[in-house]
């Protein structure tokens, strides 16, 4: 089993266990002075806008619920410091041995949190047809009219507006509200 390269290996937990997993196995490492052979751990997310209601939300979303990545390097007191942390069932790989993610997978996964902090999405409740209410402050406030297109990723929504004759107007989402 001793691997002597610092590799990321991921460990499954029970469901919704993953944070508490986190701070468990930080504590272990500390308690068993394991700094010099674990030494990260992640739990894979992605953040996100959500809008209801109007009200617009930060959400951070698990990429793979369940799991929990650990960066160190692989012997018998650094596999029992994890394997034994609470909430820990044990590591993805083949029977008893624990795999080691590629660099590939990892540079994947990191890039995809970078993505997901760099390019947030916006999650609206809002979809083609809904009627909506300009709220913000400014020359549209008061125009309603439906929602002819979502662009979630510039968090931007077109409606027709019911007071300029049907004209396509383009408003940032913060700016509307759901009727």
């Amino acid at each position: 089993m001793p691997d002597k390269e610092r590799r990321w290996y991921v460990v499954q937990t029970y469901a919704s266990y993953e944070k508490r997993v986190e701070a468990d196995l930080r504590q272990r490492i500390e308690a068993m002075n394991m700094q010099d052979k674990i030494f990260n751990v992640l739990i894979p997310t992605e953040t996100h806008i959500e809008v209801k209601d109007g009200k617009s939300r930060e959400v951070t979303r698990k990429l793979y619920p369940s799991y929990v990545m650990v960066e160190m390097i692989l012997d018998e007191q650094s596999w029992y410091a994890v394997r034994h942390t609470p909430g820990v069932t044990g590591f993805i790989g083949a029977g008893t041995h624990p795999m080691p993610l590629s660099q590939e997978e990892v540079d994947r996964i990191m890039a995809g949190m970078r993505d997901s902090r760099e390019n947030m999405k916006v999650e609206m409740d809002l979809k083609p047809g809904d009627s909506v209410r300009v709220i913000a402050e400014g020359e549209m406030k008061g125009f309603t009219g439906p929602v002819v297109e979502v662009n979630a990723k510039k968090g931007r929504v077109r409606f027709k507006s019911d007071v300029l004759g049907g004209a396509v107007l383009e408003t940032d989402y913060k700016a509307l509200e759901k009727i």
